[in-house]
Formats: C-alpha cells, structure tokens, sequence
C-alpha cells in the first residue's frame, strides 16, 4: 500500500465522490446530492476523508463529530481494491481525527442488509447494538 495516500477532500473532489459512491456504496441515501456534500465539507471540511491509490478515488469515509459523539458514515472501498486494507486506513484515520477532537465512541450507520460489510466492522472492533434501533425521518421530500 506504498501508494495509498489517505486526505481530506476538496470541493473539487465532490463530483467523483457522488460518482464513486453509485458505484461503491452500498445504496444511497437522499443527501447524497452535490448540495448536501457541499454542506458537509464547507460546515467539517475534514469530515470527509478520501484513500486515493495511484491518484485514483479508493474509498471513502465521513467522519462526523457534532462535539459530543463521533458518527461514521459512507464507508466505501470500490469494488477493485477491497480486501486490501484501505477501509482499515480510512477508519485509522476517522479514529485518529476523533480522537484528536475529544471524541470518545464512535459509531457507524451500517445497512442491515449489507452482509459483506459486516465481518469489516467488527474486525475493526466495532459490534451491532442490537438494543437500539434507528429511527429516522426525512426533513425534505
């Protein structure tokens, strides 16, 4: 993994991150839309965090920190390089940049339905809390 390099990304990187995650992502959610993403990076522009391998998008993570929980959204290694450790990376660094921010626990919105993400998530060490359960509600049509 000489070649991984692991930054922040850019408002210039935004249309190939909205590509990348049709691709890579495990289904969509109604923010992943320019606007939103530009919310994101003008409001944390750390939050976003890219793997680039031979300057090419690898993967993605939002490491969200609202000040007292960390959030961890959008983990996405295209499908050409998993298995390589580049979500490992991209969690090393989500966690690096929580802990530098006081954060403390961090948790991860994972698909039930998403099985091949499973085994990833707890080999980082993170588990299911099956006592919780997620509601959501959307605030636009």
């Amino acid at each position: 993994m000489d070649d991984l390099r692991i930054r922040a990304a850019l408002p210039a990187d935004l249309d190939a991150v909205l590509a990348f995650w049709k691709l890579a992502a495990e289904g969509t959610s109604i923010s992943d839309d320019r606007e939103g993403v530009e919310r994101l990076v003008a409001r944390d522009p750390e939050a976003l965090i890219l793997a680039e391998r031979s300057g090419e998008l690898a993967g993605t993570v939002i490491a969200g920190f609202d000040g007292w929980r960390c959030h961890l959204y959008r983990l996405a290694v295209h499908p050409d390089h998993r298995r390589r450790g580049i979500g490992r990376a991209l969690l090393a660094a989500a966690e690096d940049r929580f802990v530098r921010l006081g954060g403390r626990r961090g948790d991860a919105m994972v698909l039930d339905r998403n099985d091949q993400a499973h085994p990833a998530w707890r080999a980082a060490g993170y588990a299911p809390q099956p006592q919780w359960s997620r509601w959501v509600k959307p605030l636009t049509d």
